[in-house]
This record gives C-alpha cells, structure tokens and sequence, in this order.
C-alpha cells in the first residue's frame, strides 16, 4: 500500500479528532535505525520550520512556502486547525525528501495520535517524562521543551536525545555555548529567541539543531497571503544554517 493511499485512509479515519489512536502497547514501535536515521537528518539539515497558524487555511500555503524556501524538517502544532490532517498530507506528498514532525504535545495519546498521522518525530512544549518514556520505548525521536540545564539533563535521562530550548533564554547564543561546554552530552535546540539573522550564532556557540517560528512565519504576512516573504525569510535560514555546515553527531 502507497504511504499516500495509506495516509489518506488515515484522514478518512478522522485524523484530526485526537482520539484515533491507542497510546498502549507497542503499535508504533520504530527501528533502531530509524530512530538514528531522524537524528541523522537533524545533524545534516539542522533547522526545522515550526508553524503555527490561527486558521487551517493558511497552514499548507504557509509551510509549503518554508519548503519552498529550502527548510528540509517541518513541525506542524496542535494548535494549529487540521493539523494532522496537514501533517498527514505533508507526510504522502513528500516522503523522504521532507522530515515532518508534529508539535505540542503533551500526553501519550497525542503522540500515538500524531504518529497514526505519519508523524517521524515528536515536539513537547515542556519536559513531559510520560511522553518522552512513551517515545523512547518505541525508538521515536521526541524533542521536549527545556528552559534549564537541569530539565535538559532530566530530559536527556528520560530518553529525549534533542533537547528543545524553550522559551528562550538571557544571553541567547552564549548561554547554549556555556551550557553545552559544561555539559557536552546534551543536544540542545533554541528555538524561542532563534531569528532569521543569528541562526547561525546559535550553531556555531554549540547548538545541534535550531527551530524557527515566528521570525520564520511572519503572522502579517500570512494574513495578507504574502506567503513569497515566508519563502525568502526561509532562504535565508537555509543559507545561514548552510554557511555553518553539518553537525557531527556525538554517537
């Protein structure tokens, strides 16, 4: 069966009400390699396109014109109307070429949920143990919200092998090189307080990946339907996160 014949039952199964799928069992149990394989892809590319939008409408046009731009890993938000259905379309149409992701989660049923969609890894707002545990049995990627450098060690001991920096931080930049040289176990990804211009600061002061959101998907623009400004505000991420190169995974 085609992931795209296969995603669109998903949806037929009502996709997007949240109560699909079972977060019991092992029903969404990935390899081994799988789960090292989106790590990969998180040191090689290093910028993920995060979107929210108020209304379902604009979502496709939105994270179509980030792609456009060039990003390669894409996190649609539960807050976002439809979003499992737009992952799930998102997932058919660019399988392999495109990471997708899903964001804001916050419990073991949305994972399942999200991962019933197509997502290939998962976001939490906060440190959530229940979650991260939930994915790291099922060698699922998950990516949980940290705003200390104890909940990241926390995270990190859960089973959470990115650690999402959210919201950001005094100091920026600095205050990721000063944490990630203390300790260098951690893979930390700023998201909040990430912008167009210093992505690139952020990379080379010792962060593994960065998140774009606002600065990324100007919430004007969007309304004015200039979706050609979210694909030149993504080409110069993409450009930045290029001029610093690859990330070296610690294995």
């Amino acid at each position: 069966m085609s992931l795209r014949i296969a995603a669109s039952r998903s949806v037929a199964r009502a996709v997007n009400t949240r109560t699909m799928a079972t977060a019991s069992g092992l029903d969404y149990q990935r390899t081994v390699d799988n789960f090292e394989s989106v790590l990969d892809r998180f040191a090689k590319d290093r910028a993920c396109a995060v979107l929210r939008t108020p209304t379902s409408e604009a979502c496709p046009k939105a994270m179509q014109a980030a792609i456009d731009g060039g990003f390669k890993i894409v996190e649609f938000t539960l807050t976002t109307p439809d979003c499992l259905q737009h992952l799930s379309d998102f997932r058919a149409k660019y399988d392999g070429d495109v990471m997708v992701g899903c964001g804001t989660i916050l419990t073991p049923q949305d994972a399942a949920n999200a991962m019933e969609a197509g997502s290939e890894f998962i976001i939490t707002p906060v440190m959530l143990p229940d979650v991260i545990e939930w994915c790291r049995d099922r060698n699922i990627v998950c990516v949980p919200g940290c705003q200390t450098p104890t909940e990241m060690v926390m995270a990190y001991r859960h089973g959470a092998p990115l650690q999402k920096l959210f919201p950001g931080v005094a100091g920026g930049p600095m205050w990721v090189k000063a944490v990630s040289a203390a300790l260098p176990f951690l893979n930390i990804n700023p998201t909040s307080g990430v912008d167009l211009d210093n992505v690139g600061d952020y990379l080379r002061n010792g962060a593994a990946s960065v998140g774009l959101v606002a600065p990324l998907f100007d919430q004007a623009a969007i309304a004015r339907g200039d979706f050609d400004t979210i694909a030149k505000n993504a080409a110069k991420v993409i450009a930045n996160v290029k001029e610093v190169g690859p990330l070296q995974r610690k294995k």
